[in-house]
């Protein structure tokens, strides 16, 4: 009689047994993806730190200014003698210079340091581009992302959110925390008082992630190599600049042509977001926040169908 036949074994495969999950979680797998080849780059840390030493710089100017006027005595001191010497209050001086800095938690405080802020995330994203995306398109990874049983539009979904957790965590998130430093500081009274200016800068931070993470994709699909991605991130948001500069203020032309300047865009919709005057922006003859805000969706639309095109015209095996 013959001996019963052994199992077969196939290769040590083992069918999965946990719990199968919609194609929405697929975008958090490959947002976590993306910012894991980032953080494995030297350049995204040097440029994080850059970012914090802003970060601190307005933290604890706050409390060296607490503690100035603490140890200061509120004496006047005579600078100078004779005709030239003049009599002064230390503590006056102190409140001078804060109001120049603007360390006072107004709006000034947070416009200037998402201002920063800004400048710093926009070199990070220009250098990020083709690690984020560029490389899927160039070493063909898309039609494998694509062959899942996922939509072209979850696959840009968990790009964008890796985009946007870069730039909440290098602007919103810190401009929330010196909101609340400034309020313990303060008194209790601020965050009631000063609460629009959280929504502001909730609103804000938003703002900018759907703009440059749109734009990010945008050009990081279309260019895919990281030089060249550097190149038309400089012309929107420095030769443009400089441009409208030239046309506004040396040509004296209508004010309008600074709307080809993404950038000073997001600087009006933000102003209007904090609720700032328009005549408290430093750089003179501005557009409406309104039209400034249209020229935004316009750009966003536009990045919208390029990359619905895009995507459509990959070949899935």
């Amino acid at each position: 009689m013959n001996a019963p036949s052994s199992p077969v074994i196939l290769l040590g495969y083992r069918p999965w047994r946990g719990a199968l999950r919609g194609p929405w979680y697929g975008m958090w797998a490959i947002a976590r993806s993306s910012l894991f080849l980032l953080l494995r780059r030297k350049m995204f840390w040097a440029l994080y730190g850059v970012s914090a030493m802003v970060f601190l710089l307005f933290f604890y100017g706050q409390y060296l200014h607490s503690w100035l006027q603490t140890q200061i005595p509120d004496e006047p001191i005579r600078l100078g003698s004779g005709m030239v010497g003049a009599t002064v209050k230390p503590k006056e001086l102190i409140d001078i210079f804060r109001k120049i800095l603007h360390l006072d938690g107004s709006g000034y405080t947070f416009r200037n340091f998402i201002k920063f802020e800004s400048q710093i995330v926009m070199i990070v994203l220009a250098l990020a581009g083709a690690v984020l995306i560029g490389n899927d398109f160039r070493f063909g990874s898309l039609p494998f992302y694509l062959s899942k049983p996922l939509h072209r539009w979850h696959y840009l979904g968990g790009k964008f959110l890796a985009v946007g957790i870069l730039i909440n965590l290098m602007i919103t998130l810190p401009a929330v925390l010196l909101f609340v430093e400034y309020g313990f500081i303060d008194s209790w009274d601020y965050y009631w008082d000063s609460i629009h200016l959280l929504v502001g800068i909730v609103i804000f931070g938003a703002l900018i992630t759907i703009v440059l993470g749109l734009l990010l994709l945008a050009t990081a699909t279309w260019l895919r190599r990281t030089m060249p991605i550097i190149m038309v991130w400089t012309t929107l948001f420095v030769f443009s600049g400089g441009l409208s500069d030239l046309l506004v203020i040396s040509f004296r032309l209508d004010s309008r042509w600074r709307l080809i300047d993404i950038w000073n865009n997001l600087y009006l919709v933000g102003n209007w977001c904090l609720q700032m005057d328009p005549a408290t922006i430093p750089t003179p003859f501005q557009p409406r926040y309104s039209e400034a805000a249209a020229v935004l969706v316009v750009v966003c639309l536009a990045c919208f169908a390029y990359l619905n095109r895009r995507l459509q015209a990959v070949e899935v095996a």
